[in-house]
């Protein structure tokens, strides 16, 4: 009862106490103004567009994907605490649709579409799959992505086609300023959603649903806006890595690497705000080009032994350690 009586009183008064520290508030929510630098700075690496070599520009390219990915799957599981395994699946199927556009609409358009399309489609199998918690979720969202896979695969057996390659894409400079977009797009709306009463019902259900959806707040039709949102920014994610990657394959669109990275990204990174998954793809996209290359089981190893470590020992990443360690200091401390 005690729980139910928090709860509501979070949702219905949802508001920010003032700011602990010149860059923090209490529970480390970064200030508007510095997340509106952090913003500023991203689109500052959008000029790098105009003189970057392919090397750098392929490098912002899976920085800033990787940034709208992280951010899509922390509305999701972040907030909520459904953790999903099978983020992979709005990335795949985004791509699966965009390439079936491909030469009937135009491409950014084409974009767009896949995002609504994946969108409703998380609207529709929404409900049932969110009826299922803990790790029942956790297989199942995994599940849905090799469901999903193989149904494509079949689908192109059958029409005998096991490549669809993709000509005449837009040149990598546009790709990365499209990219860039999408990576502020979902930082912002992160951030949005954390500031807001959405955001406040969102991570009610996260503390305890069953009280949430006592006290009155409409946890399915949260949950379900939460899902859609957290889909349509992959889809719109894959079609732009296709016109990079030149061919679309079920394998590589739809690879559980994708999810796994990402949550590890997310998680790294500090996954209950926007700001955190910008330090966990920074991180983790430099330590892959360092790696990946050369020695890809190191980097394999890596990743898992960093998700492992920062879940048992640093649960709120690298971005909620630096708030609780500046929230904590005196405040005549230098």
């Amino acid at each position: 009862m005690a729980l139910g009586i928090g709860l509501r009183h979070f949702y219905c008064n949802f508001d920010f106490p003032p700011a602990r520290t010149a860059w923090f508030r209490e529970g480390g929510e970064m200030k508007q103004s510095h997340f509106i630098s952090i913003i500023a700075a991203i689109i500052v690496l959008g000029s790098l567009s105009s003189f970057a070599s392919e090397y750098m520009l392929g490098i912002g390219f899976t920085l800033f994907m990787y940034i709208a990915l992280a951010q899509s799957w922390v509305i999701l599981s972040g907030m909520t605490g459904y953790i999903s395994l099978g983020h992979v699946v709005f990335f795949g199927s985004g791509a699966y649709v965009f390439v079936l556009m491909w030469g009937l609409v135009p491409v950014w358009l084409g974009v767009a579409i896949s995002g609504l399309v994946v969108g409703i489609g998380a609207l529709i199998i929404g409900y049932p799959v969110l009826r299922v918690r803990g790790p029942y979720f956790v297989i199942l969202s995994f599940g849905l992505a090799e469901l999903v896979k193989n149904l494509v695969l079949i689908n192109d057996a059958r029409a005998y086609t096991t490549l669809r390659p993709v000509f005449g894409a837009p040149p990598l400079a546009q790709l990365y300023i499209a990219m860039l977009v999408l990576a502020v797009v979902a930082t912002v709306l992160t951030y949005w959603v954390r500031r807001s009463r959405f955001g406040a019902g969102l991570r009610s259900i996260r503390e305890d649903e069953g009280a949430a959806e006592t006290i009155g707040i409409p946890v399915a039709r949260l949950k379900l806006i939460a899902f859609a949102l957290s889909a349509v920014i992959p889809a719109m994610v894959g079609g732009i890595f296709i016109m990079r990657s030149g061919i679309f394959q079920p394998g590589d669109a739809f690879n559980p690497i994708v999810s796994f990275t990402m949550v590890t990204m997310a998680i790294i990174g500090g996954s209950d705000d926007a700001s955190g998954p910008l330090l966990g793809v920074a991180f983790l996209v430099i330590l892959q080009e360092l790696l990946w290359v050369n020695w890809p089981e190191v980097y394999m190893i890596i990743l898992g032994a960093l998700l492992i470590g920062f879940v048992l020992f640093v649960p709120t990443g690298i971005y909620g350690w630096f708030a609780e360690k500046l929230s904590l200091r005196p405040k005549n401390a230098s």
